[in-house]
């Protein structure tokens, strides 16, 4: 697994700066949060993860490992906005007590930014998950049903918008085995994400980083795409493969 230097992490760091410098700038006024890596920036319209927008992720199968891959995909995306606003809480509404600490944290999102509302059911919380957006003063808010109806998609899509926050809805397979993105929804993006096995370590010492399927099943204003990414690192960090030719590092050694 390529260990990226100091001089590249500053760089890195450095780019990241100067996309949310460009996004403060869009005339819309809202912005987008860079994933900051170009195959997938480049795939997404205006660069990058709409911000005061609702984003909906469901896993590839009604597995245990593909409904954990989608929740930490949701964490790392919450861990990065909360970054992006000056380490900003995230609600995370769930009407389930299944939240492992210590995965999130790995994810980029560590118990000191976190705030949990435990409800009743999903319809509590959406409502939760509303008044939430609509205050604006966090920096995402996230929340786990198994149904949501579109006029409560809807909802939410209005009131981030309103308040300016990032709504991240994680919808779960039911016990029917309807597919959660089946359903209509005015949600900005469609994620659906399952894991993919390991790449090989550098110098074949053992397994890599773990690695997920990210489909893009649907976005405002673009096309569905689909990549192999490697799972956030402890910044919210998201990676491609060390070895996939999209990676600059790779693909100079390829050249």
């Amino acid at each position: 697994m390529h260990v990226p230097s100091q001089t590249e992490a500053r760089l890195d760091a450095l780019r990241e700066q100067v996309r949310h410098i460009e996004n403060a700038r869009r005339p819309d006024g809202r912005g987008v949060l860079p994933f900051g890596i170009d195959a997938v920036d480049d795939r997404l319209a205006g660069g990058g993860l709409a911000l005061a927008a609702l984003h909906e992720a469901a896993p590839e199968r009604p597995s245990l490992n593909d409904d954990g891959a989608a929740l930490l995909f949701l964490a790392a995306l919450a861990g990065r906005q909360s970054r992006v606003k000056g380490q900003g809480q995230v609600l995370w509404a769930l009407a389930r007590r299944d939240l492992f600490a210590p995965g999130l944290a790995g994810a980029g999102l560590g118990p000191d930014r976190l705030i949990y509302a435990e409800c009743r059911d999903d319809a509590e919380v959406l409502a939760v998950m509303e008044e939430g957006l609509r205050h604006g003063g966090l920096a995402a808010v996230v929340g786990e049903v198994s149904r949501a109806a579109m006029a409560s998609a809807r909802r939410l899509q209005l009131a981030a918008e309103e308040g300016g926050t990032t709504a991240l809805l994680l919808r779960r397979w039911r016990k029917s085995g309807e597919d959660p993105l089946a359903a209509p929804s005015s949600a900005v993006t469609r994620w659906r994400i399952g894991c993919a096995p390991s790449a090989p370590a550098a110098h074949g010492a053992g397994l890599g980083r773990g690695c997920w399927r990210v489909a893009l099943e649907r976005q405002r204003g673009g096309p569905a795409h689909d990549w192999i990414l490697e799972t956030p690192d402890a910044e919210a960090r998201l990676a491609l493969p060390a070895r996939s030719g999209d990676r600059p590092d790779q693909a100079q050694r390829a050249a």
